[in-house]
């Protein structure tokens, strides 16, 4: 067997378990998970470019690696209470506080700005309000 036909089956199959660790409990998103696999590698299956597999291989790694580290799941105890099931591979960022009493400044002008209305100024608008009406003439 070729190393590259092993490298196919190493992603196929490490993408499967991923979605049973991932989706664990949820019998809609495994089903889900199980078509949408199964239809993307049978859909890709006569492929012969090298370079176009091992992108493929990359994006199955990649999507892999998404799933495991980005994806929870929630389910509902009661009304506005949801447990979370996050695993030790969870990405877990820092929580900021939300301040209701911040004070947000409006962003200063950029040198030479001299209307503050879109991003140029206007002028790249009323350049395309003048080309809509010379069309519609």
């Amino acid at each position: 067997m070729s190393n590259l036909r092993r490298q196919v089956l190493s992603a196929f199959k490490k993408l499967h378990r991923t979605r049973q660790y991932v989706f664990q409990g949820d019998a809609n998103a495994l089903a889900a998970g199980r078509l949408k696999i199964n239809e993307s590698f049978l859909q890709n299956r006569n492929e012969s470019s090298e370079d176009e597999i091992q992108k493929m291989i990359k994006l199955a790694q990649d999507v892999d690696l998404e799933l495991r580290t980005n994806v929870i799941q929630a389910q509902k105890k009661e009304d506005g209470v949801y447990e979370l099931r996050i695993t030790p591979e969870t990405t877990r960022l820092d929580n900021v506080v939300f301040n209701p009493d911040a004070i947000i400044e409006k962003p200063r002008r950029q040198r030479g700005d001299k209307n503050t209305e879109g991003c140029c100024g206007g002028a790249a608008m009323a350049a395309l309000e003048a080309e809509v009406q010379a069309r519609n003439k």
